[in-house]
């Protein structure tokens, strides 16, 4: 039996006397075989779908093809589709998915907000979702904020495999330390960037701090790798990799589920490998320098006052000045004949000119959170249990695809590499070729790893971030819920509090989710 999908009409003022223009548009993530099969497949059934409705007339077909979905802007067709709702030649729009139509949060808002300025609307076959129904910005927010949910999909695969490869120690340093070079897969030293890291150990053991180092190198104008200029926390960074005594720790930074790169104490398995390839300094000079660094780090706490602020409240910590970037701080009010519990920004109190934002009453800020709790259980059947069922079910094929394509791509690019140098050494290609040659090469696989390494950075669980929707929709939807404020709501939900004026608040949710709420008086 056919799966038949209703949907709903859209909004009276839409409507005209003349069909409506309805497109589709389809994407497949690479292009292989499958995917071009699968691609014809949606062809056919958009195209048949549209058609057989008496009321729609056929506005076409939009596809891109072998292109990644992560940016809009690698995608020549559905900006085409875009161009072509503005110059009024499409009514609607049909698609799989949130994540076929934008797979991060800004181009799926920015997208959505702009067709429906124009009145063009959209469907989302999955999600059974018309942006012609959605009547509300907090609607939209928790579109936009799922859509980027399913394309940061790092497969577990691929994390295993990694891991193994930590623990055999088979993995690869795709982009060594300044200083060395990966060739066949093994750390190389680089002559001339050697003699930089041996100056900087020596200058240290003389006594020189980071800042000093920098600041010579700087003067003497020594490139960084990347062009930059060295700073002290460069040179201190440097110091302090065992990579230069010839070992190697794995895993030192991880992505936690909130999208964000943490240093490693102690959550994630650590790998050590001692001689793992040829030292540029002795482990007498690494080890000195170490000493060196933590004695001068302890001179520099001695004396200092420790101001440890005393979270006593919920909110405590939890509000931020969308001026300034500073934090809001409790305080009482007075007024005639009586006072009330107010919360003003720091940069504010300290400097009236550099930010000009006002205080926010206690009740109005408690007020505003209960608002915006209730709509999330007002819309939990419409909106939060489909998007929870769909987070659920994450599609991770097209990112495994694409990491295995760069991999396969960085070992051509460094089998070139290897080539280059040999034909170099024996005297076949001239020194400007080779150079030329290089660097064209250095670059490739330097994008390529930082696309790599951006993935994985952007990447989570998408089991772990459905759990966490799975516990607010059981709390909003708990008999026990009642609507009111409590200081165990608040911290068991909000990350923090943006204060985008007195008059409007950007709840930051622990699952992910950013909503804007009017300000409650």
């Amino acid at each position: 039996m056919k799966k038949v999908t209703k949907i709903d009409e859209l909004p009276q003022a839409q409507l005209s006397n003349n069909k409506r223009r309805v497109a589709a548009y389809a994407r497949v993530s690479t292009d292989s075989d499958d995917q071009l099969i699968s691609l014809k497949a949606q062809r056919e059934h958009y195209e048949n779908y549209i058609k057989s409705n008496s009321e729609w007339e056929f506005a076409g077909l939009y596809y891109d093809e072998g292109i990644s979905g992560t940016k809009k802007e690698k995608r020549p067709e559905l900006l085409r589709m875009i161009r072509d709702c503005q110059r009024g030649r499409i009514d609607f729009v049909i698609t799989k998915s949130i994540s076929r139509f934008a797979r991060n949060t800004v181009d799926c808002l920015e997208l959505v907000r702009m067709l429906i300025d124009i009145g063009v609307y959209i469907y989302f076959e999955k999600e059974n979702l018309n942006t012609g129904d959605m009547e509300s910005e907090l609607m939209l927010s928790i579109l936009s904020g799922f859509a980027a949910e399913e394309s940061a999909s790092i497969s577990q695969n691929t994390t295993w495999s990694i891991q193994k490869k930590f623990q055999n120690g088979s993995y690869v340093i795709g982009t060594p330390p300044y200083g060395y070079a990966n060739i066949n897969g093994e750390m190389v030293i680089v002559p001339e960037e050697a003699e930089i890291i041996t100056r900087i150990f020596s200058e240290c053991l003389s006594g020189k701090g980071g800042s000093t180092i920098a600041k010579g190198l700087n003067q003497d104008k020594i490139p960084a790798r990347r062009g930059n200029h060295w700073s002290s926390g460069t040179v201190i960074d440097m110091l302090r990799n065992e990579k230069y005594m010839g070992d190697v720790l794995l895993q030192k930074t991880y992505t936690d589920s909130n999208f964000n790169r943490q240093m490693n104490t102690g959550e994630k398995d650590q790998y050590y490998y001692k001689d793992n390839h040829e030292p540029i300094v002795s482990r007498e000079v690494f080890t000195k320098a170490q000493q060196l660094i933590d004695e001068r780090a302890s001179n520099r706490s001695k004396g200092m006052k420790e101001n440890a602020y005393l979270n006593r409240y919920a909110l405590s910590g939890k509000i931020v000045c969308g001026e300034c970037g500073r934090n809001f701080r409790r305080k009482t009010n007075y007024s005639v004949g009586r006072s009330y519990i107010a919360w003003s920004c720091i940069g504010h109190i300290e400097d009236k000119e550099n930010c000009s934002m006002l205080f926010l009453r206690d009740g109005e800020i408690k007020a505003t959170f209960t608002t915006m709790m209730n709509k999330l259980a007002f819309s939990t059947k419409l909106i939060l249990e489909p998007l929870f069922k769909s987070i659920s079910q994450i599609d991770e094929e097209s990112d495994l695809e694409r990491m295995n394509a760069i991999d396969k791509r960085m070992e051509q690019l460094m089998e070139e590499r290897n080539t280059l140098i040999t034909l170099m050494a024996k005297g076949f290609l001239e020194p400007v070729l080779f150079n030329q040659e290089r660097n064209a090469l250095d670059n490739e696989i330097k994008n390529l790893t930082d696309e790599k390494t951006n993935m994985v950075a952007n990447s989570t669980s998408g089991v772990l971030r459905a759990n966490e929707i799975k516990d607010l929709i059981d709390y909003v939807s708990a008999d026990s819920f009642n609507g009111d404020y409590t200081e165990e709501l608040f911290e068991a939900f909000v990350e923090n509090i943006i204060v985008n004026s007195r008059n409007e608040l950007t709840f930051n949710l622990k699952c992910g989710l950013s909503l804007k709420e009017k300000v409650v008086r």
